[in-house]
């Protein structure tokens, strides 16, 4: 492994050696500005039956069919302190993983598991060990099986309590040394596609609006209401950190939103209207509760009883409540107006068709980085201008092509560089967070992997071998790279600011 990396450390000097092309370095950056890369539990650790971990709902969704499964995924938790080194010899300032929960309480409550809790224990000390900040995610959409039995997980009420006692553990075992945390994963995304689509776990949905055959589930009111629980439990996490734990700790909480910047489908009036409610609709019901204590006004007006209140003290409790704001971005994406009346479930809400932008699809995406120039614009302008964390960016690739993966090189050149726009336009952006470090096990499509290393999931070693990717954003980050040549960014379209 040493006389790999000291191969890609003398192919970097000599390949990327210099300025970038396009005229920025990290030097560029602002001081204390943090460039890390990112996993999740469930799609990194594998062990899922050992040490005493119980099954996730992603776990379920997986084993429902004859594909494959996640039970060994990269193997980190055996291979974390080889991680961690190329980590470090990437020049990483900081990483980016979540706590799987039901590997540390495996009944979803109760008794936690003093294994699960020495493997953290110890991949956070050897992140400490080697200069690695460590910013933790508390929930990455692995919910305990237990409690999806149990009461329905993010449909019920109960889930709070759960969730902060949960979230007590991790502060109490590990807040001495994290000092940022995110509660929960992109929960828009999670309501929507879990709950209404059905496409991840936990898979709710109902006809005629899921994209798979539900067994359980109510598209209309259900995306609602799981996203509310998971503001109310973060809300909950968070008044807990601050009150018990961030006066000795001295950490950071905050809330995540997966956010792609939305542009009119055409010119039209029509279409600018239907391209701000569905800003309201997808940012908004995140960011508007987080901000000033209640959802959009288009929100509570279209969907009506269906829509779940705040009373006077939750509503205090969630504003404020997220001291950085977690921003999730891949791709731009159109909308164009909806004439349909029917306001049955979120999507029919929100009277907007979602179209591709170009040639994007869900495991092809162009490289368009004035969206994500434009979601961090649109923060500053609508929110107060919050600190933001960038944690996830990345372009996926096919798992089987050239280790040379000069695309996925391309897109985080332009993305990077549409975050230091941001960050001279006065955007309060203190942080890039590449996904993946390495493949991971996807469930969307296995095909298409988003790492900086490729993992061969066909060896019981599950070796890790750097791509082309992994060079340029390790010598960026040491300040020796030059961009290659011929790299091409789609232009911004001449609405896309608004």
């Amino acid at each position: 492994m040493e006389q790999i990396l000291s191969l890609i450390t003398i192919f970097a000097s000599l390949v990327f050696s210099g300025r970038c092309s396009d005229g920025y370095s990290r030097n560029d950056f602002p001081e204390g500005f943090v460039f890390g890369s990112a996993i999740s539990a469930f799609q990194w650790e594998g062990a899922a039956n050992e040490d005493g971990r119980t099954p996730s709902i992603y776990d379920t969704l997986v084993h429902s069919s004859s594909g494959p499964n996640a039970d060994i995924a990269c193997d980190g938790y055996h291979k974390y302190k080889e991680d961690v080194r190329l980590m470090y010899d990437m020049g990483l300032d900081a990483f980016r993983f979540s706590i799987s929960w039901p590997r540390l309480i495996p009944n979803g409550r109760g008794v936690v598991n003093p294994k699960g809790l020495q493997f953290y224990k110890s991949f956070i000390d050897e992140l400490k060990r080697h200069g690695i900040e460590p910013h933790v995610t508390l929930s990455h959409n692995d919910l305990p099986q237990a409690l999806e039995d149990e009461y329905g997980g993010w449909t019920d009420h109960k889930i709070i309590d759960d969730f902060s006692a949960f979230a007590d553990v991790c502060f109490r075992e590990f807040g001495n040394v994290v000092k940022f945390w995110s509660t929960i994963n992109e929960p828009n995304m999670l309501a929507l596609a879990g709950y209404d689509l059905g496409i991840v776990p936990p898979a709710h949905c109902s006809p005629p609006f899921g994209l798979v055959n539900c067994s359980r589930g109510n598209s209309s009111t259900e995306p609602y209401i799981s996203l509310h629980n998971m503001l109310l439990a973060h809300a909950s996490a968070s008044r807990l950190y601050k009150t018990k734990y961030k006066n000795k700790q001295n950490g950071y909480i905050g809330m995540t939103c997966f956010a792609f910047w939305l542009v009119p489908n055409t010119s039209s009036e029509e279409d600018q209207i239907a391209t701000q409610r569905a800003k309201d609709f997808f940012l908004g019901w995140v960011l508007h509760p987080l901000f000033f204590g209640d959802y959009p006004d288009v929100m509570k007006r279209i969907v009506g009883k269906r829509l779940p209140s705040f009373t006077e003290e939750e509503s205090r409790l969630v504003k404020d409540s997220s001291e950085f704001l977690g921003v999730i971005h891949y791709t731009p994406t159109c909308i164009a107006h909806s004439s349909s009346s029917l306001h049955e479930d979120y999507i029919s809400d929100m009277s907007g068709l979602i179209i591709p932008y170009g040639n994007t699809t869900l495991a092809k995406l162009d490289v368009l980085p004035w969206g994500l120039e434009g979601v961090l614009e649109y923060i500053k302008q609508n929110y107060g201008n919050p600190p933001v964390y960038i944690l996830e960016n990345g372009r996926p690739s096919n798992h089987d092509s050239s280790l040379n993966d000069v695309g996925r090189v391309e897109y985080l050149r332009a993305y990077i560089a549409a975050v230091l726009n941001a960050v001279r336009n006065g955007s309060e952006t203190r942080g890039y967070f590449q996904w993946s470090f390495m493949d991971l096990f996807e469930v969307i499509d296995i095909n298409y992997t988003y790492g900086l290393y490729y993992v061969n999931f066909s060896d019981p070693e599950r070796e890790r071998s750097p791509k082309t990717s992994a060079l340029w954003y390790s010598a960026f980050l040491k300040g020796t790279q030059q961009e290659p040549k011929n790299l091409s960014v789609s232009p911004s379209p001449g609405f896309a600011s608004q």
